[in-house]
């Protein structure tokens, strides 16, 4: 395969050579009805995506179309999947996919057939989970565990957690719902404590997650939970499981209930379709609902194999973030759910997108000249409209948006108030803004103040219904944009070297000579 740093291909210079023309886009003449029906692609888990209020047509996709033949990116997914070292500033493996179907070459290089090695766990932790839920594992005679609380932090926290809160209305309704979930990430003393005071201890499991068992802030929060344990009188390790490497100190130990295990080819942000994940939603909701996700998860992993981009919904998303973070210039995107149940979503993608694609150098530790990932932020709608979509609207820079919306509401509650729903109102707030965003509005006279400039893009991914397969098919079509635009760029998407500067100086700290008088000074200021 060829990997080139993106200024040096053709597509670069022909991406550049159109773009002028496209950076005051005419959307008020472009964006008409028949544009927004032709200018859908399906995804997987009944999902679609659209991309009708994008700045592009046939011109830049065929433009589009070469980039991704010149940079091989379907090509270097095949290389993902089939086991070949990916990750070059680790010099790993990147088997994400792995763990929601069966792909070839899955083999490591002791010879050991990591596919069957997950599936194993996919079994293990499935039973364990059906045990529990059943009440044949218990936390004392005549009792059920009745909560279960996830102790972690980044890719151990933000992925499980956007997904259980994605879940919970819908597993509750359909009768699928056995245990409140929970979840401690921040080493923050305020946040142990307030979950912890919530849960009944007696009937809770805590499932802790550290693939290193070394995370600093994760190992301070379970010695807080296991104090709480002890002086409420129960036995901690009655009261917790790990999810961990095999190498690690929590790995069999008889502290833990039982341990789970993942492996170094499962980056922390790309492992909630791992034990990491799996885990706390087969207790909370059951296996079968882990099951779709993953089926959805898989689904949305085949589909992104199409060679052509207008059926590879994630690779057509990735080759428009490119043209607008590249050639237009847009340093930013935001991430809008219209559906409270992804309220934690925009926080996962944030990491996804900018622990992965936040580089300078290229695979081979080069400076490169281009931009890479974009800032990502955002908040459900219609929240964010009442927040920041001021600045979306009449700030001085443009900011790509992503909106996400469902036809059906997860619980089938609503009230009808001026001839309409509560879920008709959401949609129809999700519509006009796109509409407001592309095209703006003019006004007369000097009150520039009700002046809306438009030009703002959009893409839409909509469905029926957020439920399982669908939750699962979106996290992979994030996970595998982010991947494309990795390639595209030549970067490696799956180390996360820049979190280890901060952790080494504050080991420093915490020794008490840091030698450094800056950081010792700012220590002081904070100290009790």
């Amino acid at each position: 395969m060829n990997f080139t740093n993106f200024d040096k291909t053709a597509a670069y210079g022909k991406l550049a050579e159109l773009a002028p023309a496209y950076r005051h886009f005419d959307f008020v003449s472009a964006l008409k009805a028949e544009r927004v029906t032709a200018c859908t692609v399906p995804m997987a888990g009944g999902l679609s995506y659209n991309y009708a209020a994008k700045a592009v047509d046939d011109a830049v996709i065929k433009a589009f179309a070469a980039l991704a033949e010149e940079q091989e990116l379907v090509a270097k997914y095949h290389a993902v999947v089939d086991g070949e070292t990916m990750n070059t500033g680790e010099g790993r493996k990147v088997l994400h996919h792995l763990l929601r179907g069966r792909f070839a070459n899955a083999v490591n290089e002791k010879g050991r057939d990591i596919g069957e090695f997950y599936q194993n766990e996919l079994k293990r932790f499935s039973g364990f989970a059906s045990d529990v839920r059943a009440g044949k594992i218990a936390p004392a005679p005549g009792k059920k565990f009745g909560s279960v609380a996830q102790i972690g932090i980044g890719g151990s926290d933000l992925g499980p957690r956007a997904i259980c809160l994605a879940l919970d209305n819908w597993a509750a309704l359909q009768g699928r719902k056995k245990l409140n979930a929970a979840f401690i990430s921040n080493v923050d003393p305020d946040d142990a404590s307030a979950v912890t005071a919530s849960l009944p201890l007696a009937e809770t499991l805590f499932v802790l997650v550290s693939k290193s068992g070394t995370t600093q802030e994760t190992l301070a929060n379970e010695l807080f939970v296991r104090d709480k344990l002890v002086k409420a009188g129960l036995d901690p390790a009655k009261h917790m499981v790990a999810v961990t490497s095999e190498t690690s100190p929590l790995a069999h130990n008889s502290a833990y209930l039982d341990s789970f295990y993942i492996d170094d080819y499962i980056g922390g942000r790309y492992s909630s379709s791992s034990a990491v994940g799996g885990v706390i939603l087969s207790l909370a909701y059951g296996m079968e609902t882990f099951s779709e996700f993953l089926s959805g998860a898989a689904e949305a992993d085949k589909l992104a194999f199409r060679e052509d981009i207008h059926e590879n919904a994630a690779l057509l998303d990735a080759l428009i973030g490119v043209w607008e973070r590249n050639f237009l210039a847009y340093p930013y995107t935001a991430i809008l759910p219209y559906s409270q149940a992804l309220s934690r979503f925009p926080a996962h993608l944030q990491q996804l997108d900018m622990e992965s694609n936040g580089k300078r150098v290229n695979r081979n530790g080069e400076a490169i000249a281009y931009s890479t990932g974009p800032v990502v932020f955002g908040e459900p709608g219609t929240n964010g409209q009442h927040s920041f979509y001021q600045l979306l609207h009449q700030g001085t820079d443009i900011v790509p948006l992503q909106f996400i919306g469902f036809n059906e509401s997860q619980r089938g509650e609503d009230i009808t108030v001026d001839n309409s729903t509560s879920r008709i109102k959401l949609n129809a707030n999700l519509a006009a803004q796109i509409i407001a965003f592309a095209k703006g509005q003019k006004v007369e006279g000097e009150n520039r103040n009700k002046e809306f400039p438009g030009g703002r893009p959009s893409s839409l991914i909509y469905g029926n219904k957020l439920e399982p397969r669908s939750i699962g098919a979106l996290l992979s079509h994030f996970e595998n944009k982010v991947m494309f635009q990795g390639f595209v760029w030549n970067i490696n998407s799956f180390d996360q070297e820049g979190v280890q500067l901060g952790k080494i100086l504050t080991k420093k700290v915490l020794s008490g000579n840091s030698g450094d008088p800056a950081l010792d000074a700012y220590s002081k200021l904070l100290e009790v």
